[in-house]
């Protein structure tokens, strides 16, 4: 067994956050179709593989040092020594031929049961019954394990590209990716804490710079830059319950692109539009449209390009207005891209630790939604959270099914009871919606209402001249 690997400050707030109501677990659900021919005996090719206990990697098979003392600053990951692959691998079924409101129900019901702490913190739950000879897979692990950005990587290492091929292997046999020789972490010699000062003094001075930003966006001489706190009270942020609610929607890449581009904007930007848009019908339909801007963190990803992930989180947070106190929609995008442009500003020319440092100034006010009675009280930090998962760009298939569907699943908590996360696949954008049931009822409506307004953005932006 190796020695522990300690978690680093972020990986421990994901725990600190876990609790009866908040379940901080991100999820997957795919689809599959099944091959022309052959292929059929997908789930008893499962079955033998869990009955000869296949091998299990890294981080699959790690689980807690102090699973009933989740925020103590000694949590570290160990290899769990009686891993059960068949608790973590399971079989599901609908009564055929299942549709998609009814696995919607059912993974909105996986997706609120509660990890447990005592055991590596995923489960995979293989699904069928579906209708036209479908199958379904629902993914889920704990934030602290792996982020949402790590975890795609690591699970689509599972499939090829290959329609013939029927070998590949699970995920969690999938030997860990090569980094090369790794980096000890410094052992604390005199020479170490300096090392480590001096990179803290570097960071100081950028978060410095960057709260006196927002400082000045606070006295409204930067109108642009979105502060924290200055997010409108609205339904979204109650106390929640532990009930989930899941729903989807898909969406064109090239056509979002192609907005993206009349509007001298990003595919991020668009999609945050989309968002806006959709939240602002859904509320108005409620009468209860706040009168300022909703506001979304964006958690972004601050992870060097050649790191095959698994090595902890490596996000940042930005804030950014959703417009949806604008009624026009091509004014709302531009609304949105000046907000994500001057919060990017923020960012650039600081270190990664200056990064994490700074966005956990940013989301910092969310911990007043967790004192009893504060949720729906206090002013929120932000509105929702906006996630944007790069995902793969070419069909997929797991022995012989191809992928079809991908779509996210998320963290509502206390005071923000929606998630909307959004993940790309062969020319799709995935939009998942996660909320609490009790607190934000007809989410299907929101999902609905986010597949009309991209006719709205288009027919805006037609006669955007050029810059």
């Amino acid at each position: 067994m190796s020695s522990p690997k300690r978690l680093n400050a972020l990986d421990r707030s994901f725990l600190a956050w876990e609790g009866r109501e908040v379940m901080m677990h991100v999820g997957a659900l795919l689809q599959f179709s099944p091959p022309a021919q052959g292929g059929s005996d997908l789930f008893r090719q499962l079955r033998e593989e869990l009955s000869r206990n296949a091998k299990v990697e890294r981080p699959w098979n790690q689980k807690l040092l102090h699973p009933d003392l989740l925020a103590t600053p000694l949590q570290a990951w160990i290899d769990d020594p009686a891993f059960d692959l068949e608790y973590h691998v399971r079989r599901s079924a609908l009564a055929s031929p299942g549709d998609q409101r009814e696995l919607g129900i059912l993974v909105s019901r996986l997706h609120g049961t509660p990890l447990d702490f005592h055991r590596p913190p995923w489960e995979a739950h293989f699904i069928e019954g579906l209708e036209d000879g479908r199958c379904a897979v629902y993914f889920k692990v704990h934030h602290a394990l792996v982020d949402g950005y790590t975890g795609m990587r690591m699970l689509i290492r599972s499939f090829t590209t290959d329609a013939s091929d029927r070998d590949t292997p699970m995920f969690y046999a999938c030997p860990p990716i090569s980094r090369g020789p790794q980096r000890e972490d410094a052992p604390p010699t005199f020479d170490a804490i300096l090392g480590a000062a001096r990179d803290q003094v570097g960071a100081a001075k950028d978060i410095g710079r960057a709260i006196m930003n927002v400082a000045r966006a606070l006295r409204h001489e930067d109108r642009e830059l979105v502060a924290p706190m200055q997010a409108p009270r609205s339904v979204l942020n109650q106390r929640i319950t532990r009930s989930r609610r899941f729903a989807t929607q898909h969406i064109d890449l090239e056509r979002v692109k192609r907005v993206a581009t009349a509007a001298h904007g990003t595919v991020n930007d668009v999609v945050l539009a989309i968002c806006g848009s959709a939240l602002r019908r859904f509320l108005v339909d409620q009468n209860a449209l706040p009168d300022r801007a909703l506001v979304a963190m964006v958690p972004v990803n601050i992870r060097p390009k050649d790191d095959p992930g698994g090595s902890g989180n490596a996000v940042g947070a930005i804030l950014a207005s959703l417009g949806t106190d604008v009624a026009d929609a091509k004014e709302r995008l531009g609304a949105i891209i000046a907000t994500t442009r001057r919060a990017k500003e923020q960012l650039q020319g600081m270190s990664k630790n200056a990064i994490m440092q700074y966005s956990g100034l940013l989301i910092a006010p969310l911990m007043l939604a967790f004192i009893p009675g504060a949720a729906g009280r206090v002013r929120p930090a932000f509105n929702v959270v906006v996630s944007n998962v790069p995902g793969p760009e070419m069909p997929l298939y797991f022995r012989g099914w191809k992928l079809e569907e991908m779509a996210p699943l998320s963290i509502p908590f206390h005071g923000y009871g929606l998630n909307i996360t959004v993940q790309s696949y062969a020319g799709s954008l995935n939009f998942g919606f996660t909320g609490c049931r009790d607190t934000i009822p007809h989410l299907q409506r929101l999902a609905v209402y986010g597949g009309e307004v991209m006719d709205e953005l288009e027919a805006a932006t037609s006669n955007t001249p050029p810059a």
